[in-house]
């Protein structure tokens, strides 16, 4: 099984130097992720594109499933690899690949030639695609606009006949450029502004301020798990956890109700542009986008930069919302977003759009720094590859597992959509309902509380853990479906 990976435009424009370390860190990446697959695949080339190779036809699925979601690819190709023996050969197995495609269809054949050959590329396109109008019942040849293209690539001794095509990410590979620290809510905003930045090439560490609520967190790690699962190229990043319950009561208690909300994000920046050295990043980044909310007008844009010396990124400034939520159902994280429990810790009933630095400065004047320094002091980093098993920890409990139900029990298959649709989870004799566990809180007063019902995911430790919290909040009809 063979691919072939064409890099993004923007690397092949570089100088000679920036588009072989871009290559290297695309080449690195594309292994990590394919290995989980298949350890010992193959991923070589340099300049002009990437050659991956593996043994094991049967992951076609599951490597352009991964190659789709790798930055730094315009395009990859699944391409059939043969000797070149003559051009009539090349018909045969044309005639096999293409065959059933072109049928009643309009086509064209388009050759990429490589090396010495006693015929022309366009020789070949001629040859071959008479040869298959003949015998494939193809209603024409038409070299503009084809319903169906055959292409070809002829390098030296070798025939690659591309069988499927897919669109890449785009972007710089990931790692490529500076880390940065992407302060996550968990909703629309902040998971796409993350989502930017690791495909331009940023590794990007998450950052999530806890005002109290303990289901915030664990949605947030939840959906930043998600973002680097599929778009992380399996690259070492960090979650970093900072306990800001203080911070906001002290706000609410000391703080002016007109600035609250700008004095928070003043806070934030602060706390967040301390907690950026242990992860070596060089920026932050927010979802933040002008006028969405009162804290971002440029005027108090303005007032919360100024809190630090940091480079702020915002990706989204000038987004409008409807493009930030569709860019969020196309990447995955909508129904994340959708289902987020917030805790709205500070709220302002008539907020300032035009913050003045006198007002927040007095105000600030009466707040006790010592929290904002032990809120950073206690901050939690943990790796991401990690961070479920952390979030199960935090919620251990007594989980009842079950291999084989033997009762009235239902089975809830709480792993993300996209994989229950790609993977069905089938139980013999047994019921299976499908509820994405960032949606398993708030559906579960609709279940018949009378029935046991017991959670999967897989591998037991999103189901351990959503149990473990369910179990928590008094509900005693869950255990964990662990086949």
């Amino acid at each position: 099984m063979k691919f072939i990976i064409k890099f993004f435009a923007e690397i092949t424009v570089k100088s000679s130097p920036v588009r072989k370390a871009f290559i290297k860190q695309l080449r690195h990446n594309t292994r990590l992720v394919l290995k989980k697959h298949d350890a010992n695949v193959t991923v070589s080339g340099n300049w002009d594109f990437l050659e991956v190779y593996s043994e094991h036809d049967e992951l076609r699925d599951d490597f352009v499933a991964s190659l789709a979601n790798i930055a730094g690819i315009a395009h990859f190709q699944y391409v059939r690899e043969l000797p070149l023996v003559d051009l009539d050969d090349v018909v045969e197995q044309a005639v096999l690949a293409y065959g059933d495609l072109i049928k009643n269809a309009v086509f064209a054949v388009r050759v990429k030639r490589i090396g010495d050959h006693n015929f022309t590329s366009v020789e070949a396109e001629r040859y071959i695609g008479g040869e298959l109008m003949a015998r494939c019942g193809a209603l024409a040849v038409r070299l503009k606009n084809p319903e169906v293209l055959v292409p070809i690539d002829i390098r030296h001794d070798r025939v690659w006949l591309v069988e499927q095509r897919v669109e890449g990410l785009g972007g710089y590979p990931l790692g490529s450029q500076d880390p940065v620290l992407s302060l996550m809510s968990g909703g629309f905003d902040s998971t796409v502004s993350s989502f930017m930045t690791m495909s331009r090439g940023l590794k990007t560490h998450f950052c999530f301020f806890n005002l109290g609520g303990d289901a915030h967190e664990i949605g947030v790690k939840q959906v930043s798990h998600f973002l680097w699962e599929k778009y992380g190229s399996a690259l070492n990043v960090k979650f970093v956890t900072v306990p800001f319950e203080a911070v906001v009561g002290e706000i609410l208690t000391k703080v002016d109700n007109a600035e609250m909300g700008v004095i928070l994000k003043r806070m934030m920046l602060r706390a967040a542009s301390q907690v950026m050295e242990q992860v070596g990043a060089k920026a932050l980044v927010t979802g933040e986008s002008v006028a969405q909310v009162s804290s971002q007008t440029l005027t108090n844009l303005n007032i919360i930069d100024q809190a630090t010396d940091e480079l702020v990124l915002r990706p989204l400034i000038t987004t409008n919302k409807q493009v930030i939520i569709d860019k969020a159902v196309e990447i995955g994280t909508a129904p994340f977003a959708a289902s987020m429990p917030e805790f709205c810790g500070v709220i302002s009933v008539k907020p300032t759009t035009r913050a003045k630095m006198y007002k927040v400065e007095y105000q600030e004047s009466k707040f006790d720094f010592a929290l904002l320094e032990q809120a950073v002091v206690s901050a939690k980093v943990v790796s991401i590859q990690n961070v479920m098993d952390d979030v199960a920890k935090q919620y251990q409990g007594e989980v009842p597992f079950v291999r084989m139900p033997v009762g009235n029990e239902v089975i809830v298959d709480i792993r993300h959509p996209d994989e229950a649709a790609n993977r069905p989870l089938k139980v013999s004799g047994r019921p299976v309902k499908v509820i994405p566990f960032f949606a398993l809180e708030s559906n579960w007063e609709a279940l018949d509380q009378a029935v046991p019902h017991l959670l999967y995911c897989g591998k037991g430790v999103m189901s351990r853990m959503q149990a473990a919290y369910l179990l928590g909040k008094g509900h005693q009809n869950v255990g964990v479906y662990l086949p």
